[in-house]
């Protein structure tokens, strides 16, 4: 079973170090703002699950994708626990790309494959919209 370790370092920051030994640190203070926070981390976190899977998608379609970003958005509930309750993912993208091919990669992304947004879903209404910007 795959574990990872949190370190406390004193005040509210920790160091956390992932199942592959990869470590970062993290601040729930953000007062004091060190480090990203433990929900920042989550938003990070879909927007790498989300981009792998679009990037491996248009490889597969043949897409020449240039460039991706995906800024994601999100409130969260008012009251304890915060989690995550609105999420909007906009995804940039560059290159000689046919909408169609994009388009269907986000959706199988967001509806087959991402299990960061999958887990999302239990909180929060996930949405998304696209750029497609032309190539360099």
């Amino acid at each position: 079973m795959p574990t990872a370790s949190v370190q406390w370092i004193g005040e509210q920051k920790f160091v956390a170090t992932s199942p592959s030994g990869h470590a970062i640190t993290i601040d729930s203070d953000r007062a004091s703002n060190k480090a990203p926070g433990p929900m920042e981390l989550v938003l990070m976190a879909l927007g790498a699950c989300t981009g792998t899977d679009v990037v491996i998608v248009l490889e597969k379609k043949r897409q020449k994708l240039q460039s991706l970003e995906v800024i994601c958005s999100g409130e969260r509930a008012p009251d304890p626990p915060t989690v995550w309750t609105k999420l909007e993912l906009l995804y940039r993208l560059r290159g000689e790309l046919d909408e169609k091919a994009v388009q269907h990669a986000i959706q199988l992304s967001e509806e087959k494959y991402c299990s960061v947004s999958a887990t999302l879903r239990k909180t929060a209404t996930l949405s998304w919209r696209y750029e497609i910007l032309p190539p360099l």
